[in-house]
């Protein structure tokens, strides 16, 4: 099968097309022929190890020190279900499906494997390729984010980075929570995140939003914009910075809460949790979610997608068509 592969980090042009064997299902798993699949920011990163500040040698002890230890980049996909190992019960062949690999990585390939009690579920109706396999990435981490930060009714939350694909999720999901969400992005991105059901919306650009002090009871950071000691100020008391995109200072500062006022620093990876891919699917099937896709290329423009993502621009996700069926 055909698979992009990266060998060394740098920019898009490291990417390869390579042919690499199929996968064959073992017992318990699924293979699925891949529709699409997508280029998230995590992608971006790891490719160019642009890893957070403090955080480079770590990354490179983690994820390889001259190059990805993993080849095939990708951390989600939507699919059909192509073949069944031995054992196999909630799926089979032809089945449409969705599912999150997360950082075990290899979408960026025609076809992945994946155990049919992991991080797969069927494709909602109604739901394009494309739009399935770019919900999860953003969705997943949300999802966990929201619930360690105990969003609640009624309470206030700013989202930095409020249109990219984490924090597109984590508007939507607050305000399902019923939090009253203030976003922050640019001015062309206002529209958007309004219509996923923002009150209010800060254009970084125009507005120091740093002023509002002790206005808000979670923020989240999407961005790694802004530090810790600029974040704690408008917090409530016993508020909670959600440091996503968390350097090493922001790790460091999760220790305690001395002199705080009982507001605290949550950062750190998100927890993949195999039933959030059906959460998620249950969400769209329900109306309480959707995804927001900026934009779609073929397989054989993947560089074109990470150089695009590398802008930092784009808003929602950015989706990679293996199948002209996929389109969102």
């Amino acid at each position: 099968m055909k698979a992009v592969v990266c060998t060394r980090y740098g920019g898009p042009e490291v990417l390869e097309f390579r042919d690499v064997p199929m996968p064959e299902p073992k017992a318990g798993e699924v293979r699925v022929k891949v529709m699409a699949t997508s280029v998230t920011s995590g992608d971006s990163r790891l490719r160019a190890a642009r890893f957070p500040a403090g955080m480079g040698l770590i990354a490179r002890l983690v994820f390889g020190i001259r190059g990805p230890r993993q080849p095939i980049f990708g951390t989600e996909f939507a699919g059909v279900v192509d073949a069944i190992g031995a054992d196999v019960r909630r799926f089979r062949p032809g089945d449409a499906v969705m599912a999150f690999p997360g950082g075990k990585m290899g979408c960026h390939a025609e076809y992945r494997c994946v155990a049919e009690t992991g991080p797969i579920a069927l494709k909602p109706d109604g739901l394009s390729f494309a739009k399935a396999a770019t919900l999860c990435f953003g969705g997943s981490t949300a999802l966990h984010f929201i619930d360690v930060a105990a969003v609640a009714s009624g309470g206030r939350v700013l989202i930095v980075g409020a249109s990219g694909a984490v924090g597109s999720a984590l508007v939507q999901l607050a305000c399902h929570r019923g939090a009253q969400v203030t976003a922050v992005c640019s001015a062309r991105n206002a529209d958007l995140v309004r219509g996923l059901g923002a009150e209010a919306v800060i254009d970084y650009a125009t507005t120091d939003f740093l002023g509002d002090a002790g206005a808000y009871d979670v923020i989240f950071e999407t961005v790694g914009s802004i530090t810790t000691r600029a974040a704690l100020p408008l917090l409530r008391p016993h508020g909670r910075f959600v440091a996503i995109a968390a350097g090493l200072p922001d790790m460091l500062a999760t220790i305690g809460a001395p002199g705080r006022g009982g507001r605290r620093v949550i950062a750190g990876p998100a927890t993949e949790r195999p039933e959030h891919v059906q959460q998620l699917a249950d969400m769209v099937a329900g109306g309480m979610l959707r995804p927001v896709v900026d934009g779609t290329y073929g397989f054989d423009d993947i560089a074109a997608a990470h150089a695009y993502v590398d802008t930092g621009r784009k808003r929602g996700s950015v989706a990679i068509l293996l199948d002209p069926a996929a389109r969102a």
